[in-house]
């Protein structure tokens, strides 16, 4: 919410799923962005204890993601370019949330994801667990705060699972290369955004300038492409990640 009241303008809310509920975990509207109408989709963790409870500490349940799910495809109708804030520790594993559907919800919005028409741009401003990332994260630009850290499961979660010992959090933490640089040099994302030498938190404005001139940049990178380019540059991105290949040979083209 600091970065939607700093960096957009006349935000307006959007609020259920109209299938279950409404889940405070992510925050969806209609937004204007340096003069241009788009959607922008975040997820919220809270500060104090209250916020926190009332945001479910920033893990979305099933009617989060498909709260997502519907304003993505309205602003596909639109022609709305989509911004997305990436920040929790994972989608909420609860009992209820799997019950709902809740693996279900992440793999039809990969799916949505892939085919949007539009211009979409991901940014992981601080969290960035797992498929509760990834559900908003399928951007034709992915984005990462400089201090911010982007994997497919916490260090402690890791540590406990391949060391039954979750004091070995550092240990993960090096193996699972959750940094911003690390995840640059995979070409897992595409730009470091440079937060304030005191870390984005310490000053919300210029962390805001920061994210607000990167968007742009790569939103007007993008507003040249047409419909189909938009989504078969999408569709390469992700395919070409993970592809390994021996010193001397050519990646595979993942069209073929």
């Amino acid at each position: 919410m600091d970065y939607i009241e700093r960096v957009f303008s006349d935000f307006q809310e959007i609020h259920g799923d109209r299938l279950f509920a409404d889940d405070p975990a992510i925050v969806c509207g209609y937004a204007m962005f340096r003069g241009r109408p788009v959607v922008v989709i975040g997820q919220q963790k809270g500060r104090d204890t209250k916020q926190k409870l009332h945001r479910n500490f920033g893990m979305p349940k099933p009617e989060g993601y498909r709260k997502a799910l519907r304003v993505m495809r309205l602003a596909a109708k639109f022609r709305r370019p989509i911004f997305t804030l990436l920040d929790t520790p994972g989608a909420y594993p609860g009992v209820h949330a799997e019950e709902r559907g809740q693996a279900e919800a992440i793999a039809r919005n990969l799916h949505a994801m892939a085919g949007l028409p539009v211009p979409f741009i991901a940014v992981c401003i601080g969290e960035g667990g797992s498929g509760g990332a990834l559900a908003l994260g399928v951007g034709n630009r992915v984005l990462m705060f400089e201090n911010a850290v982007y994997s497919v499961i916490s260090p402690e979660s890791c540590a406990a699972i391949v060391w039954r010992d979750s004091g070995e959090a550092e240990k993960a933490a090096e193996a699972l290369k959750l940094t911003s640089d690390d995840l640059l040099r995979f070409g897992l994302i595409d730009e470091i955004i440079t937060e304030p030498a005191e870390g984005a938190h310490a000053d919300y404005d210029a962390a805001a300038k920061a994210l607000g001139d990167s968007l742009h940049r790569h939103l007007k990178s993008l507003s040249g492409l047409t419909a189909e380019q938009l989504i078969e540059d999408r569709y390469r991105k992700f395919r070409l990640m993970g592809s390994f290949f021996e010193d001397g040979e050519q990646p595979r083209d993942p069209s073929t």
